[in-house]
């Protein structure tokens, strides 16, 4: 169980997180939603302990997340930020193996089960054929893809990621997320993302919180949570929310503009 106890994160003065309270349920894909600014990145860096938390804690089993040090908590929590950036040079094999750093000995290198650990990762992503390839010569999709497989090689059981589509068009917003999905299905993971649409919450996401202005606004399984009330209270918008073929769609109301079509 990861969870946090009345979070209070800032990066000056003023907070940005206060009073954050949530348990992510293990083996499942929690949603972070919210308004620009909300606190949804500040949320999963005060989890990995890169912005201070000035109240509260972060709780990972039974220990405050202070307590791990670097490594050990790399061998638990696996983060993808929201812009992954790597030298020119380097090819996408080489990209996977910088995941087990945490694992490897001070004098030695990867073992016989990290290589493993790497081919599986880009078995999984569909990139096992292009491990020879620089990284930045992939496309969109194939780069946030190969920056899953790192995530993936990790093997850590909670894997936290910062707008794992942005940037991508609509085919490949689906694919990575069918991806992301499987990562709690098939492997067991917990995986908190943060999501700017809500109709691609609600296709893939099992849980979800909502935030504004560093605050939980309402938070628990999507069916249960997302409704017309709280995508107004977040959002300021008001929308319908009903079911299609067993999920949710968000569709907002008209602002006064013509209809597109009759």
């Amino acid at each position: 169980m990861l969870e946090t106890k009345n979070v209070t994160a800032s990066y000056g003065e003023a907070p940005v997180l206060q009073d954050v309270s949530v348990e992510f349920a293990a083996g499942r894909l929690t949603a972070l939603v919210g308004p620009n600014g909300c606190g949804k990145s500040t949320l999963l860096k005060a989890i990995m302990g890169f912005v201070s938390v000035s109240r509260g804690e972060v709780v990972l089993g039974d220990r405050p997340i202070r307590d791990f040090g670097r490594r050990a908590l790399a061998r638990r929590i696996a983060y993808l930020p929201q812009e992954s950036h790597c030298p020119d040079y380097m090819t996408l094999g080489e990209l996977v193996e910088l995941a087990g750093y945490a694992r490897y000995s001070w004098i030695g290198g990867p073992s016989a089960q990290d290589r493993l650990l790497f081919r599986e990762a880009l078995d999984i992503v569909g990139l096992a054929d292009l491990a020879h390839r620089p990284v930045n010569a992939l496309s969109g999709g194939q780069r946030q893809r190969a920056f899953i497989a790192m995530v993936l090689a990790q093997d850590a059981d909670i894997v936290l990621m910062d707008e794992p589509v942005n940037h991508l068009d609509l085919k490949y917003q689906y694919a990575v997320l069918d991806l992301v999905r499987d990562l709690t299905l098939r492997h067991g993971k917990t995986v908190i993302a943060v999501l700017h649409d809500l109709n691609l919450t609600a296709a893939f996401a099992d849980d979800v919180v909502m935030l504004r202005d560093g605050r939980v606004m309402a938070a628990g399984p999507v069916a249960a949570t997302v409704n017309p009330a709280t995508v107004e209270a977040v959002f300021d918008l008001k929308a319908d929310i009903f079911a299609r073929d067993g999920r949710l769609v968000c569709l907002p109301f008209q602002t006064g503009r013509p209809a597109l079509c009759a």
